[in-house]
């Protein structure tokens, strides 16, 4: 990502020219966007939706429909907690309600400081070792409140060694 800031930045054309064409594209340009910029800033939706000739409404529609769109920046870490039925069966419930209280955040939520965003997720293919939770992109399993507590501060620890 550039330095610009997000709020700032456009979609890129070439999204647009790889899309804009095919039968349902509002979907995969959806992602690809996301997947570009982090996000879909409220703002690109009057650009999606003409680029697509589509309402604002129908493209606005969509992003709130699926919860996986975000609409702001996520945090620098993105902490996924599994509800998939194997997770609820190992008292995932605890561990959800530690780690909203732990930041202080609800799902689909960022801390105010920008550090963590949270996200539930409805199976992380790691029922055997339930709970089980992925940060940015590493899963891990068997998860307690108190070893939620630990891996967020190594986590800590390994982003000031970098910093």
């Amino acid at each position: 990502m550039d330095d610009k800031p997000l709020n700032a930045l456009k979609i890129p054309q070439k999204l647009f020219d790889e899309y804009q064409n095919l039968p349902g594209a509002l979907l995969p340009l959806l992602h690809a966007v996301q997947g570009a910029i982090g996000y879909i800033p409220d703002d690109a939706v009057p650009e999606i939706a003409k680029n697509l000739n589509l309402s604002r409404a129908e493209v606005h529609g969509v992003i709130s429909f699926y919860h996986y769109f975000r609409t702001s920046p996520p945090g620098r870490v993105r902490i996924q907690l599994c509800r998939a039925e194997a997770c609820q069966a190992m008292d995932s419930a605890s561990l959800e309600q530690h780690v909203k209280s732990s930041l202080n955040i609800d799902y689909h939520q960022t801390t105010a400081d920008g550090t963590y965003s949270l996200e539930p997720v409805y199976c992380l293919g790691n029922c055997a070792c339930t709970p089980s939770i992925m940060i940015n992109d590493q899963i891990y399993g068997q998860v307690s409140p108190q070893s939620f507590d630990n891996i967020l501060s190594d986590l800590t620890i390994v982003e000031k060694d970098q910093g």
